[in-house]
């Protein structure tokens, strides 16, 4: 990989990672139309990364909220036992706090399970076209979404797995993280406002957790980390990511997430064709 094509891939993830057209499902594409046979997990990694600093940046004082009100439960909890549950059950970023790690579970249960066959999955641009079509599929369906929806507070332990499935469903390429997690988000009920939160807080612990996956089993290290590829890729997918971020973020809040169903359909029939 020469470093035009890093910027480019770079450039492709930032957008894609957030905007709800598949990341890993373009990167598959993109690496295919340069000649990049290899699954380059490394690569994959790396840019990851830098789409993982975009949602640090972007939702910072929201994490700080978070860490904050974590904090205080556990503070609470050494002093006064179960009673700290009664004091600290209103507080919302600790509510929010508790659906991210049981969202966690399911997605990382399904991550562990498709990293087995990850080589397989990122070779195949059937597996992308097909998975494309069912994000399209959702995507569409948050038209249907008229109400306001509601807040963290009222927002169910079952819906919060529900989301980690789809999140986890997102492993496969072509299945888009952003898109799939705000989707079931609004069909559940929650706000657009809070959907997008949920969403991309909740892919803080999911890009980490791959990233420690992949590292523990050595199937990245095989390169050298600190390449000049590596690097571009990394710095370029995470100043566009934060665009990007920003840019979904407003698009959620108008209520036009669907606007993307088009093109991943169109998209889908492209790199069908292509298979």
């Amino acid at each position: 990989m020469n470093p035009v094509q890093a910027i480019v891939l770079g450039v492709v993830q930032g957008l894609t990672e957030f905007f709800p057209v598949s990341s890993s499902g373009h990167l598959v594409i993109f690496q295919h139309l340069f000649g990049l046979r290899e699954p380059a997990l490394l690569f994959d990694i790396s840019v990851h990364v830098g789409t993982l600093l975009a949602v640090v940046a972007y939702f910072f004082p929201d994490i700080i909220s978070l860490f904050k009100a974590f904090s205080r439960f556990l503070a609470a909890l050494m002093r006064t036992g179960t009673k700290a549950l009664a004091t600290h059950g209103g507080d919302p970023d600790l509510k929010m706090v508790g659906l991210i790690l049981l969202g966690s579970v399911p997605t990382g249960v399904l991550g562990f399970g498709f990293h087995q066959i990850a080589d397989q999955l990122f070779a195949s641009l059937l597996i992308v076209g097909l998975a494309l079509f069912c994000t399209s599929g959702l995507l569409l369906g948050t038209r249907l979404v008229r109400s306001k929806g509601r807040g963290i507070m009222e927002f169910t332990v079952n819906g919060a797995l529900m989301v980690g499935f789809a999140q986890g469903m997102a492993v496969i390429p072509g299945i888009s993280r952003s898109g799939a997690t705000i989707a079931v988000c609004l069909l559940l009920g929650l706000n657009r406002d809070m959907a997008a939160r949920f969403s991309f807080l909740l892919a803080i612990p999911a890009i980490l957790g791959a990233l420690l996956l992949n590292l523990a089993s050595g199937s990245a290290t095989s390169g050298a980390f600190f390449t000049v590829p590596i690097i571009l890729g990394t710095v370029t997918s995470a100043g566009v990511g934060y665009l990007a971020l920003a840019s979904l973020v407003r698009i959620v809040r108008h209520g036009r997430l669907f606007y993307f169903a088009p093109y991943c359909f169109l998209l889908a029939i492209v790199v069908l064709v292509m298979a």
